[in-house]
């Protein structure tokens, strides 16, 4: 019988998971809808309807599996999001989205009460209510239930548990939260207090494909299974399409572009101020002794404003894409492109300009700022080895064109490079690969070279 491994991905927009074989290919897959609830600042959504997505996706991964033993499950998902737990295990407060708007006031408070400056060079993060811990405040604050927590844990994190795992907190994750001294590897202890919360809510450190207990019954053939919280979902998304080596550049092209750069050894504090002043961050990767560089741009967020404002549905973006491809550089209008901000500022698309020419402003504006963005962080860690290209925008052939443009890249045919990495981290949990650093090559499809 095969060995088989599945790999999750709790996402923004949808849940996805993968069937992934002992060679690395990716046998099969699942998705699911992430079922957020809006309210004014954002969203939030039910820690057991996220569960639900989450099951949901992986059944309809192993409905296409083919005939094989599931060895491993390894979770990925997005970071900042995460659930209070009390002392039974149950959530205590909805979990709130990474992009919720709430904790702008309280993460002005943290810098006040610790410092913005010591904030950055303890956790590697800049101060804004995007990480954790000033939306954990703000549930202590007007959650009554939220100040009984004995658990905070990260989405990836929480499924696992509900598996059947252990309560573990993966440093790639927990590197997001504001509440983890990178250079300790521990809980900060002035972020926790500030926050109202114990200072043992974070259970143990570990890195991503370490063992956390097996899988029970709450998915049909897979009791037994090693679990592991496979990170990060944009680092693992990098061991997906093998970006594991110092040096190593990720672009993510998804609701939200990261760019994610392998660093190794650690960063010290200066270094992890400089980055931080050119809006990235810096936490721990999921491959051992390394870190990782993470800068953003809000680029799927705006082609999803540029093609709204056209008019241009699935349908039609086949001829918008080659009409942009054939679109000279220079032959573009003027476009402001709001890529920094969650705020967004109404879109202004310039009148009488064919529709083609104004999308290939968007795509050329939105790959000069990713490249500036990884100059910058070249500056930092050094000259980069390889740029590796993937994520949903990344199978869009204008935007592809436009990064080209920019210089050379890789763009591996990975289908789900997330739930591919989740999966193979669960191969190192479950023994079967020896370390990220260790994993099965990207299978070559049929009918293509190497």
């Amino acid at each position: 019988m095969s060995d088989l491994l599945l790999g999750i991905d709790v996402g923004t927009s949808a849940c996805k998971a993968a069937i992934v074989d002992a060679a690395g290919a990716e046998r099969a897959h699942g998705q699911a809808r992430t079922p957020w609830r809006p309210v004014p600042t954002g969203a939030e959504i039910d820690p057991d309807a996220l569960l639900d997505a989450a099951l949901e996706a992986a059944r309809a991964a192993l409905a296409g599996a083919p005939d094989g033993r599931v060895r491993g499950i390894g979770v990925t998902g997005m970071a900042e999001t995460g659930v209070l737990l009390d002392g039974a295990g149950a959530p205590l407060a909805p979990a709130i989205a990474w992009y919720d708007a709430r904790g702008e006031e309280e993460a002005r408070d943290l810098g006040a009460a610790i410092g913005e400056r010591r904030f950055v060079r303890t956790t590697g993060l800049p101060l804004h209510a995007l990480c954790s811990a000033p939306k954990l405040r703000w549930l202590v604050d007007h959650v009554p239930e939220a100040r009984a927590a004995r658990r905070w844990l990260n989405a990836g994190e929480w499924v696992v548990r509900r598996l059947g795992g252990d309560e573990v907190t993966e440093l790639s994750l927990a590197s997001r939260t504001g509440l983890l001294d990178l250079a300790a590897k521990a809980p900060f202890a002035d972020a926790l207090a500030w926050a109202g919360l114990r200072d043992d809510i974070l259970p143990e450190r570990v890195l991503a494909g370490t063992p956390a207990g097996r899988a029970g019954d709450a998915l049909p053939g897979v009791a037994g299974a090693v679990l592991t919280v496979a990170g990060h979902d944009h680092l693992t998304a990098g061991v997906g399409v093998g970006v594991v080596a110092p040096g190593d550049v990720l672009d993510s092209c998804g609701t939200a572009e990261a760019l994610v750069r392998v660093v190794a050894p650690p960063l010290d504090a200066d270094a992890i101020e400089r980055v931080v002043a050119h809006e990235a961050s810096v936490g721990w990767h999921v491959a051992e002794g390394r870190q990782a560089i993470l800068g953003g741009l809000w680029s799927g967020i705006a082609y999803g404003e540029v093609l709204e404002a056209l008019d241009v549905g699935d349908d039609r973006r086949r001829e918008l894409d080659a009409g942009a491809i054939a679109t000279a550089p220079g032959d573009v209008p003027a476009l402001e492109l709001d890529l920094r901000s969650l705020d967004r500022p109404p879109l202004r698309l310039p009148d009488g300009v064919a529709p083609e020419r104004i999308w290939r402003a968007a795509l050329d504006a939105a790959a000069a700022e990713a490249d500036a963005r990884l100059a910058w962080i070249d500056a930092v860690a050094g000259p980069r080895r390889r740029l590796v290209v993937t994520g949903g925008w990344a199978r869009d052939e204008a935007v592809l064109d436009a990064k080209a443009r920019r210089g050379p890249f890789e763009a591996p045919p990975v289908v789900e490079a997330g739930c591919r990495g989740a999966a193979l981290l669960a191969g190192v949990a479950a023994g079967l690969f020896e370390s990220a650093d260790a994993l099965p090559p990207i299978p070559v499809p049929a009918g293509r070279t190497a």
